[in-house]
């Protein structure tokens, strides 16, 4: 069986930042914003990113992390649970749940997920890049928090988009993140509405990872 496209490895102090962030986050620092200050970072978006998406952290910043909040003696962080594993963690898919697993996804963080998804196409980019891989979580309710990304599948149809809750009771509105899109002065990705018992499949992007 032909493995899947590895996914961007997560370095060893991306992993240890992110689990002193969750330590530290309330106690040393109030919020995002005061902790990119202490770093050096234009924004507090750079802190989400890393949090969030799991972009890695640029090793002097870590440097001043630690320095900052006084954290010494860490311990190594195993890197392999920070990359596709085939043996262990959630099951990954090339096409939908419901096809044969090409491999396991297995890190910190991705533990209450139910399986990983790549994503082909540009409607929801930026959020979601074309060849991407995303951690899932299955909502069996249908319940969703509006303004959050989701698969879904109904009707044959299958697709990550960002849902909001429809002006009709039992109904939510799709909608793409790809504004640019307009070929023959058209929009690609238009907003359309979905009946909730529709619905197949809806299970929540939970975690973002790119491609090498």
């Amino acid at each position: 069986m032909e493995k899947p496209n590895k996914i961007k490895t997560i370095r060893p102090e991306t992993l240890e930042f992110i689990s002193r962030y969750n330590e530290l986050r309330g106690k040393a620092f109030t919020s995002n914003g005061e902790l990119a200050q202490v770093l050096g970072f234009n924004n507090a978006s750079s802190i989400t990113e890393i949090i969030k998406r799991r972009q890695n952290i640029d090793p002097e910043k870590f440097r001043l992390f630690k320095e900052r909040y006084g954290i010494v003696n860490t311990a190594p962080v195993n890197t392999e649970s920070a990359s596709v594993n085939y043996s262990a963690g959630i099951p990954m898919y090339n096409a939908t749940p419901d096809t044969a697993v090409v491999g396991h996804m297995n890190f910190p963080g991705i533990e209450d997920c139910d399986f990983a998804l790549p994503v082909w196409g540009d409607g929801m980019e930026p959020y979601l890049p074309n060849g991407c891989w995303v951690a899932l979580k299955l909502m069996h309710d249908k319940k969703i928090v509006p303004g959050e990304v989701y698969y879904i599948e109904w009707g044959g149809h299958r697709m990550f988009r960002r849902l909001l809750m429809g002006d009709t009771v039992g109904e939510i509105i799709a909608n793409s993140d790809n504004a640019t899109a307009i070929p023959g002065g058209r929009l690609k990705y238009g907003s359309f509405s979905v009946k909730i018992s529709e619905i197949s499949k809806l299970a929540l992007v939970k975690h973002i990872h790119r491609k090498v």
